[in-house]
């Protein structure tokens, strides 16, 4: 029977495959590896490139219960630029021809899930913010995918098809509230809200207490496209109840780091979104 591990895995593999599909059926010419995404200073090279980068270090991350010092000579690198050094290792493979950008990426995520994989059970792996167990690496390896997905097809015209597989980046967002009040030096709301979401399905899901004071009803779609800072609240249908749950909406973030730019109202323009 598959595991949680393995049913992320697979999710996160289907989620990637149709990235890849879309950005190998690029001209050979690479013109359209260089449009611009809708994170600034990033075109679509860049974005595949911090996605390649960030599952080989997530790779060296699981085997470090094995073999530390790989994993160590990343951290020491990042010591030295702890602000600019994933946006600098992404900006630097993102020179890579296109068809070496897709080998790499290629190799790295087949290889990151074996990794995961290998983790012994009950013990987390090191990475730049807390450790983390191969659950939550591969749910987070799932979210940035989805989001830097939405700036690619965004870039190049394309649909985003939403799954129910957005249930892992909804988990996240919920996860993540307590944080999304830290990075911006504010308290914690005392009251959790219930969260309830329709997910593409049509099927609801829900997290929170059912009889909480607050709560945000609306689009899991949108609520995703919230906590990772893809579009402007406004342009959501997402509806707060309770001061604390309506703050949140406003900061709601669930990647690592400081707080994201966001976007500008009008879901075809904004600012930089997180990355």
């Amino acid at each position: 029977m598959p595991t949680v591990l393995d049913e992320l895995l697979a999710d996160l593999t289907d989620e990637s495959d149709r990235l890849r599909a879309v950005v190998a059926g690029l001209p050979d010419d690479g013109e359209g590896w260089r449009l611009a995404t809708p994170a600034a200073g990033w075109d679509v090279a860049a974005q595949i490139a911090h996605l390649m980068w960030t599952d080989e270090v997530a790779a060296l991350a699981a085997h470090a219960h094995a073999d530390q010092a790989p994993w160590d000579a990343i951290v020491l690198t990042a010591m030295a630029d702890p602000t600019g050094f994933v946006d600098t290792c992404a900006l630097e493979l993102a020179a890579l021809d296109a068809a070496t950008l897709l080998q790499r990426w290629d190799a790295a995520r087949p290889a990151l899930g074996e990794a995961l994989r290998q983790v012994p059970e009950g013990q987390k792996m090191p990475w730049f913010g807390p450790p983390m167990s191969p659950t939550s690496m591969a749910t987070a390896r799932f979210m940035e995918t989805w989001a830097h997905a939405l700036d690619v097809y965004e870039a190049l015209g394309v649909d985003a098809e939403h799954t129910d597989r957005i249930k892992h980046v909804a988990h996240i967002g919920v996860r993540t509230r307590g944080f999304s009040f830290v990075t911006n030096g504010l308290d914690v709301p005392d009251v959790e809200p219930r969260i309830e979401l329709t997910a593409p399905s049509g099927a609801v899901w829900s997290w929170g207490p059912d009889d909480a004071a607050e709560r945000v009803d609306g689009s899991a779609v949108d609520f995703c496209l919230l906590v990772t800072q893809r579009v402007h609240r406004a342009d959501t249908d997402l509806v707060a109840t309770g001061p604390g749950a309506d703050a949140w909406l406003d900061i709601a973030q669930c990647f690592a780091g400081p707080p994201g730019a966001g976007r500008e109202p009008g879901r075809d323009g904004g600012a930089e979104g997180g990355r």
